[in-house]
């Protein structure tokens, strides 16, 4: 274990301690409470070392588009990447800025213009004004809740343009089947949004309730998705 999760040295895991550990792979708090419950088989609140090594084999599944669940355990993914650390294995904040931004030129201005259309109020939407497009995708519901909760990077219930058009790429690869993936990969990040550490500490819109051994997918939608209750933290 180190040092990082294992502070007393004891060979297991408290929820405390993994809580702020697991944080830092980006991920939302309603998949870290998913990946919690699948890895804490016993529900004492504390993992063993195989148990934690399970975790961060879920955070690592979740980062790379994979369902979140114990099937997903003997499949082929990267290592986990968590953000302040040196490791070179990890993603670190500031080699995310030299990336370019995955949003093409010609597809910003066509995501610009839907975006003016909606009538933005001092440069952002508010999720009842972006809903509607969302929902003319026809895509299914907890989809398009990820794609809100991926899109709003600065958690403030609006989109400005370049959040607006995150979310329409996103919305364009879920159509041509490609999954939304669980946290947002560095390259989407619109470099507008890059700080030193590329993604930040995520806060659930809706009250989290992932303490029950269910998908997330079943859960109340994301915020936006709500019936017409304005979107708040």
């Amino acid at each position: 274990f180190s040092p990082q999760v294992d502070s007393a040295n004891a060979g297991r895991v408290l929820a405390s301690d993994a809580a702020v550990f697991l944080k830092k792979s980006g991920l939302t708090d309603l998949v870290l409470g998913k990946i919690w419950d699948l890895a804490d088989t016993d529900g004492k609140g504390i993992l063993s070392k195989q148990e934690f090594f399970v975790a961060l084999r879920l955070v690592a599944c979740a980062q790379n588009g994979l369902d979140v669940s114990l099937s997903s355990l003997n499949l082929p993914v990267p290592p986990p990447r968590f953000t302040d650390t040196n490791s070179p294995l990890l993603l670190s904040g500031t080699a995310s800025s030299d990336i370019p931004w995955a949003v093409k030129l010609e597809d910003k201005a066509k995501y610009d213009a839907i975006f003016d259309s909606l009538n933005p109020v001092n440069g952002l939407l508010s999720g009842d004004k972006v809903k509607p497009v969302l929902l003319n995708s026809k895509l299914p519901v907890d989809i398009l809740g990820r794609v809100w909760e991926l899109s709003d990077i600065d958690r403030d219930g609006m989109l400005d343009r370049d959040e607006f058009a995150v979310a329409m790429f996103l919305v364009y690869c879920a159509l041509e089947k490609e999954p939304v993936p669980m946290s947002l990969p560095a390259a989407l990040v619109p470099p507008s949004k890059r700080k030193p550490v590329s993604v930040p500490g995520t806060m659930p819109l809706i009250p989290s309730s992932t303490s029950t051994k269910e998908s997330h997918q079943s859960l109340p939608p994301v915020g936006i998705l709500a019936a017409k209750t304005p979107l708040t933290q």
